[in-house]
This record gives structure tokens, C-alpha cells and sequence, in this order.
């Protein structure tokens, strides 16, 4: 038994009925911990987390739900533990049934919290305002209602590496290198590497290829001929329309992405499990 209570926060957003029900079970058996002190707990977007001391912050739903916590933490994060109700589920790895039968560690705080990198992305418009997102997988520029292909400047620390001519381009942390990245056809980076990588949607220069690059460097994007339509995308959640003139920059966010990790976690057996590398990717229904 802990010296010490287990101070939870809880965040069931997703109104689904799987979510729902998961939290219905959830709260019933939180309340049966006597090591357990739930500071708060939260079906809405309402509660305002970066105000809030807590040990652990438990989201239920899929790896969208932590990406929207984590922005809600802001400049104080707050180590997260995901329960899967989701898809694929590269973040919440863990099920309902996983979660209970390791509360035993969980209460005694028998987990580490592995701490990845999180950038912080400014949108500076062609008139001077910019607006600032602090985030966890990607930045995308992409072509959107456009539906043309785009060109779009790379500049690295002050200096222009390339202009790619493609569907969009992806600045992506080692987190975000399952997302939409991997999909573009980017690589998978080991989620405490301190690096971003850029992956082109749709090259249309068969030598534009993805490039890693260091965390400390800052990554700057502009679309000289932007059409109508085309947008900046920040982890597939908030998007803005950009247009000619305006600058992206991303670079390392002042705070860190704090998961915590069960004693058994084991993140190639999880890319493993998910990716379907016996096999078939494993989706939820």
C-alpha cells in the first residue's frame, strides 16, 4: 500500500457510448480505491487542467484524446496514462481490463514517466499578428480545398534546404512519426529521439525524400504561391487557412510530453502489436 494517496485526474470527453460506459465502470471502481483521491474528473471540455496538482491525469478515448489534453496542460504537463477506447492506440495502449489489473502498481506508483518532445508551432501572417499552438505529433501544410499541388519553402536555421512540389509537407516529432507521417510514407522514430522529421505528401520529385533533423533547430514553411484552401494543420486538430506571405516556424516546446509506462511496456512490442508485423494492423470495432 502507498504511504502516499494516488491524486488522479480523469478525462472522458469522447461522448461516445463506448467512452460513456468505460467511465460509468471507471468511476465505480476509482471510488473503491482507498488509495485512491480523484481530484477531478471531466466529460466536457470545461475544466481548466493547467490549475489542477494531480500524480497521474488517466484519458480515456484514443491517441486524439491524449493529443487534446496534452494541449490543455499547457506549460504545465502533468504525466498522462491513456486506457485505449480508440483505434489504433499508440499513446493509450493500455485496455479497461489492463488498467484495473495493474491498479495495484499504478496506486503505489510502481510506473515511470518517460518525457518525449513537444514543439511549439507559430503561424506569422503576412500583416505581423500570428497566433501560437503548442503541440505533440505534427505540423501540416497541406493543399486541402485547393486541390492542387503546392510548393512549399523548407528553411532550417536561417538557411533554404529545398522547395518541395507536393500534396503538402509534415513536420512531425518521434510521437507523431505513427500518424500521419508513417502514412506519407516517413519513418518511424523511437518516441524519446530528440528529432524532428519532414515527409513530403506526394512529391512530385521522386528525389524529394523524408529528412531527419535535430529538436533544437528551428523549421521554418511558407507557400509563395498559396491558393485558396491550403491550410496549416496542427496534430489533425486545429486548422487555419495560410496564404502567401505567411510563415510557419515550428521548433522545441519549453515543456515535455510526460507518458507514463506500466513496468512491462515495451515500445517495439508495441509497435509490434499494432502495426500488425505478424500480420494485419489490430482496429478496434
Amino acid at each position: 500500500m502507498a504511504t502516499n494517496s494516488l491524486k488522479l485526474i480523469v478525462l472522458a470527453r469522447d461522448q461516445s457510448p463506448r467512452v460513456q460506459q468505460a467511465w460509468g465502470e471507471l468511476s465505480d471502481f476509482l471510488k473503491s480505491q482507498p488509495g485512491t483521491d480523484l481530484v477531478a474528473a471531466e466529460v466536457t471540455e470545461d475544466l481548466q487542467l493547467d490549475s489542477l496538482q494531480a500524480d497521474l491525469v488517466v484519458v480515456l478515448g484514443g491517441d486524439g484524446a491524449i493529443l487534446r489534453a496534452c494541449r490543455q496542460l499547457g506549460e504545465k504537463q502533468l504525466p498522462i496514462l491513456g486506457i485505449n477506447h480508440g483505434r489504433l492506440g499508440f499513446l493509450a495502449d493500455l485496455s479497461s481490463e489492463e488498467f484495473r489489473d495493474n491498479y495495484q502498481h499504478i496506486e503505489n506508483h510502481e510506473y515511470r514517466v518517460v518525457e518525449h518532445l513537444m514543439y511549439e508551432c507559430r503561424l506569422i501572417r503576412a500583416d505581423g499578428s500570428e497566433e501560437r499552438w503548442l503541440g505533440l505529433n505534427e505540423v501540416a501544410i497541406t493543399a486541402g480545398a485547393s486541390f492542387r499541388m503546392i510548393r512549399v519553402d523548407l528553411n532550417i536555421d536561417g538557411e533554404k534546404v529545398t522547395t518541395y512540389s507536393c500534396d503538402g509537407l509534415i513536420v512531425s516529432t518521434p510521437v507523431g512519426s505513427t500518424a500521419h507521417s508513417l502514412s506519407a510514407g516517413g519513418p518511424l522514430l523511437r518516441q524519446n529521439l530528440q528529432a524532428f522529421v519532414i515527409t513530403p505528401i506526394c512529391p512530385h520529385t521522386l528525389s524529394n525524400r523524408p529528412l531527419v533533423d535535430g529538436a533544437d533547430c528551428v523549421y521554418r514553411l511558407a507557400v509563395p504561391e498559396a491558393p485558396e484552401g491550403v491550410l496549416v494543420v496542427v496534430d489533425g486538430q486545429i486548422r487555419r487557412p495560410i496564404a502567401c506571405g505567411d510563415i510557419v516556424e515550428i521548433r522545441r516546446a519549453p515543456v515535455t510530453f510526460q507518458l507514463a509506462r506500466l513496468p512491462n511496456h515495451s515500445y517495439y512490442r508495441t509497435l509490434h502489436r499494432k502495426l500488425g508485423w505478424s500480420g494485419q494492423p489490430h482496429y478496434r470495432r
